[in-house]
């Protein structure tokens, strides 16, 4: 069979590779001047940083299949993500733990009593959080809730907590142990040569073809015996039923000498401060040692049409718009919606990975006969 596939991102990288070892032909176009879509890195030219172009990634997971995975196309050096955050004119660490706690409220609390006293500053009022504002007042009460996560949201996502679900606060922990580890997965780690390398590796097989600067055709997709699609799902039927919502980022580079910052992630949870978080790329691959630093400011605002979507905007209130979207995709013959723009929802790599997995093994079972 010839596969087309749109996008040489992630998702469609893994989808390809399985495909193309099955004995398939496949045909990816990426719109872009480079392969791995938004886990792009690239050296910088002046300092030679590995520079993550589109916003820092950080590989963490608990599957051991996906873990194993990656490992055979890159090598993963272990990397700890220990993220800072900066309100009211004080430096603490997220996620939000016994030493965020003890530093904010000043006090020398041991696990139990933080606990306690966490407990007693939070609404308990509230049973069954509706939204993003009512998740955090229940678990950690409004003062850190204000410090830590209301600027910030506003900044984040353009629009009011109280219009964001409650999961999205639930991927962020609390703990009572001084343990600062942003992520609490079993493996966890960086490409020692990038992601863009790993990709490439993914990528690297006879039967597959990739061809940048190009965008894939849907007038032409009854070329290929099958697609797969991995740009926007409202972008692939033409924007029929309206555009979907999404938030990009901006990025103001900085340049320094040494280490600037100090860390690889700096948040910013005040709402005077119109960026929300500085990220310094040199912190990213520790094991590398480079006299000069890059960092980037980070700006988030709503998606124009000619943007790069970033996150897409998800409601309490729902969307009427991805509805129909959802129900023109499933109806649609010989094209199978892939990543986090064709199905329009955020995930994490490692979660990329095996949706894709999921997807392959969906897919060969259609195809069986």
């Amino acid at each position: 069979m010839h596969i087309g596939m749109a996008g040489a991102g992630l998702s469609c990288a893994v989808i390809a590779r399985d495909l193309a070892e099955a004995g398939h032909r496949v045909s990816i176009f990426e719109q872009r001047d480079h392969i791995a879509g938004n886990c792009h890195t690239e050296r910088d030219a002046g300092t030679g940083v590995m520079l993550h172009a589109y916003g820092p990634h950080i590989f963490h997971t608990d599957d051991a299949e996906v873990w194993d995975y990656v490992n055979r196309f890159a090598r993963f050096v272990p990397y700890v993500n220990r993220v800072k955050a900066r309100t009211q004119d004080r430096v603490f660490s997220l996620p939000i733990n016994l030493l965020t706690i003890n530093q904010f409220f000043g006090r020398t609390m041991s696990p139990s009593e933080a606990r306690a006293f966490i407990e007693a500053q939070a609404d308990t009022t509230i049973e069954e959080p509706a939204n993003f504002e009512e998740q955090a007042l229940r678990f950690v009460g409004r003062d850190l809730y204000e410090a830590f996560f209301l600027g910030y949201t506003r900044k984040q996502w353009g629009v009011e907590p109280t219009e964001i679900p409650a999961s999205i606060l639930k991927r962020l922990p609390v703990r009572f142990s001084y343990d600062d580890n942003y992520f609490a997965h079993r493996f966890q780690g960086m490409p020692e040569d990038g992601y863009t390398a790993m990709i490439g590796n993914i990528l690297d097989h006879e039967n597959i073809s990739v061809a940048l600067n190009t965008k894939f055709d849907t007038a032409r997709k009854d070329a290929f015996d099958h697609v797969f699609w991995s740009g926007p799902v409202d972008a692939y039927f033409g924007h029929r039923y309206g555009r979907l919502k999404y938030r990009t980022l901006d990025f103001e580079r900085v340049t320094g000498d040494g280490d600037v910052q100090g860390c690889a992630v700096m948040n910013y949870c005040d709402e005077s401060v119109p960026y929300t978080r500085i990220t310094e790329h040199k912190h990213f691959s520790p094991w590398e040692d480079h006299e000069g630093s890059v960092l980037f400011r980070e700006y988030s605002r709503a998606c124009g049409e000619d943007d790069i979507p970033y996150y897409p905007i998800h409601k309490v209130a729902g969307d009427d718009t991805l509805e129909r979207y959802t129900e023109a995709a499933a109806a649609e013959q010989g094209v199978t919606f892939v990543g986090r723009l064709g199905t329009y929802r955020y995930m994490d790599m490692d979660v990329t990975i095996r949706a894709a997995f999921d997807t392959l093994g969906s897919w060969k079972m259609a195809h069986a006969a």
